[in-house]
């Protein structure tokens, strides 16, 4: 095992096309940073967190309400306060980061997996198939994901109890921003699928006799994966701020499960009674959390689209 294998590999990263954007880029270094920190918090918010909101034996409806520990009438112990039902703030906005995180890449996930296989199917075959798919993705695009996430929420209501539904509240919010997401990656791997499928390196994988099947998995999907991971990496912005978006408007995570959505809507009821803290918070780790998603994603477009080079 070569030892200078790993800081090799590290060095030709920093030296690539990809590193020197980085690295050239003061405001994508920031985001880098900032997005690494945000996350690398929520997974370890067991461990950094110093209270457990889903620890209701820990929980004391004396300590509601308190404000942040630097303002008159702060606890120590509460660093950025309390919210209505007495957990400490910090940690719920710790849990409630790793829960809108858990739902946004989850449901882009899903997503990019179903946009590859349909969209790859649509641009290679083309003829009937490519008329089916993309006539479904076109109906599909007409209807936004908060209309998605009403219908699947009826449904689900009508079918499951009261408990059952908001133990079931998170896939629902995941299978509808899933479905919102996924026509845009198929529209796209259909495009470079029915560029490449004319490359002669197709046309000679045809020639010798490979299938349909391991020409799209083993030639074309590697060439078509450069603007997947572009819109993957931007719409998992768009996820989290749709999870907080349904969340908000009661259709998401229930209140009891913290995520930034509700500790958003929790907040905004007791915004004129002057417990802004409630509010600010959360709403700052969302706007962080989105705009550091979205600068690394122009970045990663910037790399990856030979136009802007």
């Amino acid at each position: 095992m070569n030892p200078e294998r790993s800081p090799n590999l590290i060095m030709r990263l920093l030296d690539s096309d990809a590193g020197y954007k980085f690295r050239s880029s003061p405001v994508t270094v920031v985001a880098g940073l900032v997005f690494v920190l945000m996350i690398g918090a929520a997974l370890l918010a067991p461990v950094i967190a110093p209270f457990d909101p889903f620890d209701k034996g820990s929980i004391d409806l004396m300590n509601s309400l308190l404000p942040p520990a630097w303002n008159s009438g702060g606890d120590p112990a509460f660093l950025l306060g309390t919210d209505n039902q007495g957990r400490d703030l910090f940690s719920t906005i710790l849990y409630g980061t790793r829960t809108s995180v858990f739902v946004g890449a989850v449901s882009v996930s899903l997503a990019v997996v179903a946009g590859l296989f349909l969209g790859l199917l649509a641009g290679y075959f083309g003829g009937l198939v490519d008329a089916i798919i993309m006539r479904i993705v076109d109906i599909q695009m007409t209807f936004p994901a908060i209309m998605v996430a009403l219908l699947i929420d009826g449904v689900t209501r009508s079918f499951l109890s009261r408990d059952q539904h908001d133990e079931l509240a998170v896939f629902v919010i995941i299978l509808a921003m899933a479905l919102s997401i996924w026509p845009q990656v198929a529209r796209t791997v259909r495009a470079s699928a029915m560029v490449e499928k004319s490359r002669e390196y197709v046309m000679a994988a045809q020639v010798i006799g490979r299938g349909p099947w391991l020409i799209m998995a083993r030639h074309i999907l590697p060439n078509v994966m450069g603007p997947v991971l572009v819109i993957a990496t931007i719409n998992l912005g768009v996820a989290i701020l749709g999870e907080a978006t349904l969340s908000f408007l009661g259709l998401g995570i229930p209140a009891g499960e913290p995520s930034l959505g509700t500790l958003i809507r929790i907040g905004n009821d007791f915004i004129f009674s002057g417990e802004r803290w409630m509010l600010i918070y959360p709403g700052l780790t969302l706007a962080l959390l989105v705009l550091s998603v979205n600068l690394l994603g122009d970045w990663l477009r910037d790399v990856l689209d030979p136009k802007s080079r």
